[in-house]
């Protein structure tokens, strides 16, 4: 039986303006992204030619986020980064500038910094192991709602309603996303850390 896969296709629409970035992308956003891709928690399913997983920090310019399909770079470069600049959940669209389009999961991240303005950084994986492991016992997005939709950004913050992650890791699982979790903190550094203490 082949599984399903439902990964890396934008659902909203982007409004993209193709330009070199004009901002700086820190550093720390490389490192990260690296590490996640030499755990391969983020990368690339060569048969079927898919990226997988992404990465954000929010700034005071916009959503620095990785771009879609650039699972598959290693190492990664400032290029496969572009600039969140606005968003509509409501009418599903989402506007940014760079080399790139923004990930899939832009929709998803923007929901997150949205409902908690402490988010500073978002990480983004699949790991199936993890997924199954985590499942309902941290907070654990319907399995009906599909990534990347303006009904996963409710689901988030319908999550954040219901659950009070001040007592809990922030991860959240996407049972309607095959092995994806989300990890989320004040930087990239918490983001990671709590992923890594569950890996």
């Amino acid at each position: 039986m082949t599984k399903k896969i439902d990964e890396g296709y934008i659902k909203f629409n982007c409004d993209w303006t193709f330009k070199p970035l004009q901002i700086n992308i820190p550093d720390d956003l490389l490192v990260y992204r690296d590490k996640l891709h030499e755990l391969r928690l983020i990368g690339h399913i060569e048969n079927l030619n898919i990226g997988y997983g992404n990465i954000s920090i929010k700034t005071d310019d916009g959503i620095i986020v990785s771009g879609t399909q650039t699972g598959n770079i290693f190492p990664i470069n400032k290029e496969s980064f572009t600039l969140v600049t606005n968003y509509e959940i409501a009418k599903n669209n989402v506007v940014c500038e760079g080399p790139v389009k923004a990930s899939s999961e832009t929709m998803t991240h923007a929901a997150l910094y949205e409902v908690d303005d402490t988010i500073k950084a978002i990480i983004h994986v699949h790991n199936g192991a993890m997924w199954e492991k985590l499942m309902h016992k941290f907070p654990t997005t319907n399995a009906k709602t599909a990534y990347g939709t303006p009904e996963m950004a409710e689901e988030i913050k319908r999550l954040f309603n219901d659950y009070n992650f001040n007592k809990t890791d922030n991860i959240i699982i996407m049972a309607g996303h095959e092995d994806g979790i989300i990890s989320f903190g004040k930087d990239l550094k918490e983001a990671y850390n709590i992923l890594l203490k569950h890996f």
